[in-house]
C-alpha cells in the first residue's frame, strides 16, 4: 500500500461486514477506515479528505439518508456508494435522489462491489482531471469544481443530477442514448432502468431551463435519448 493509494471511508455498524469489506479493500491497495455510527461517520467526513465513502442505511444515531443530505447541503461532493437490504424500488430512487454515486443491495458480491468502487474512483479521477468551464445559454458548469451556475446564481444539484449533466456537456453536442448515459453515470456493471434518466433529466430542466415544458437546452431525441444543445 503506498502514501498515495485511494482513501476509502466504510460507514458500516455491522462488525463483521465492516472489517471484511475493510479486509478486501485493502487486499486491493485502498487505504481504508471504519465508522459504526452516523455522528462519528459525518465527523469524519467533514473534517478529513475521502476518494469515497461506503454507507450503510441503518445505522445509529444517524441514518444513511441523512448523512447525504448533510452532504449535499454542505456541497460535500465525495462520492457515495449506498448499502442497503433495503430492496425496492422507491429506496434506491431516495439514495441516488440524494447524491449517492450508487446504491449496491445487500446481500452482494465482494467482486460486484469491487467493481463498482473502480468505476466510481474512475469517475472521479476523470472528472478531477477535466476542469473546463462549459456554458449554455446563460448555465455555467464548472466540471472540477462541480459548480453550476444560471445567471451567476449558483444552483444545487445533486451528485446524481451534477453526473448526468456532466455526461451531456463533455457529449459536446452529439446525442446520447439513454443507455449512453446511464453507463456514463452508474458504469456498465449497475442494473437499473434507463427510465431513471429521463427522471433526472426532467429534474435538470426543472432547475436550469426557463421553460421546462419547452427546453431549449437539454433536448429530447425522441425514440434515442437526449442532446445538450449549446
Amino acid at each position: 500500500m503506498t502514501e498515495n493509494a485511494r482513501r476509502i471511508l466504510i460507514v458500516e455498524d455491522d462488525t463483521s461486514i465492516g472489517l471484511g469489506l475493510r479486509m478486501n479493500l485493502e487486499r486491493e491497495g485502498y487505504r481504508v477506515q471504519l465508522a459504526e455510527d452516523g455522528e462519528l461517520a459525518l465527523h469524519r467526513i467533514r473534517d478529513e479528505n475521502w476518494d469515497l465513502i461506503i454507507l450503510d442505511v441503518m445505522l445509529p444515531k444517524l441514518n444513511g439518508y441523512e448523512i447525504l443530505m448533510a452532504m449535499a447541503q454542505e456541497r460535500i461532493a465525495t462520492p457515495v456508494l449506498v448499502l442497503s437490504a433495503r430492496t425496492e424500488d422507491k429506496d434506491k430512487v431516495t439514495g441516488l435522489d440524494l447524491g449517492a454515486e450508487d446504491y449496491v443491495t445487500k446481500p452482494f458480491s465482494v467482486s460486484e462491489l469491487l467493481a463498482r468502487v473502480r468505476v466510481a474512483l474512475r469517475r472521479r479521477r476523470t472528472a478531477n482531471r477535466s476542469h473546463q468551464l462549459f456554458r449554455f445559454g446563460d448555465v455555467t458548469v464548472d466540471i472540477h469544481t462541480r459548480e453550476v451556475k444560471k445567471n451567476d446564481t449558483p444552483v444545487e444539484l445533486t451528485l446524481t443530477e451534477f453526473n448526468v449533466l456532466q455526461a451531456l456537456v463533455l457529449s459536446r453536442g452529439r446525442t446520447m442514448t439513454r443507455q449512453q448515459i446511464f453507463e456514463a453515470v452508474w458504469g456498465k456493471d449497475h442494473h437499473g432502468t434507463q427510465r431513471t434518466i429521463d427522471n433526472f433529466v426532467a429534474q435538470l430542466r426543472s432547475k436550469l431551463e426557463d421553460n421546462p415544458a419547452a427546453p431549449a437546452h437539454l433536448v429530447t431525441i425522441r425514440g434515442i435519448g437526449y442532446r445538450l444543445a449549446p
